[in-house]
């Protein structure tokens, strides 16, 4: 593995997990209130977006980052929903 797909995986891993302390609150709190709904949606499609452009250039870090922060922007974009 190159370089360039170190630093690609490593900065993709850090924002990745900048979103689980949030996934984590919420799981215990149950509390949504002030999180903005406009912006987890965009947000999601943002990253459904780089997701299929990291597919289709075929950059593993960048496919990978945004599957993971799909699946927790997801999560905090379902329990939003759920406990306005």
């Amino acid at each position: 593995m190159d370089y360039v797909n170190i630093l690609g995986l490593a900065a993709g891993a850090m924002t990745t997990i900048s979103f689980l302390p949030q996934a984590v609150k919420i799981y215990r709190t149950r509390h949504t209130r002030d999180l903005s709904l406009p912006m987890y949606i965009v947000f999601i499609i943002g990253v459904v977006l780089w997701l299929s452009y990291g597919i289709v250039v075929k950059s593993l870090p960048i496919a990978i980052a945004n599957a993971i922060t799909l699946v927790i922007g997801s999560y905090i974009l379902v329990m939003k929903l759920k406990y306005k």
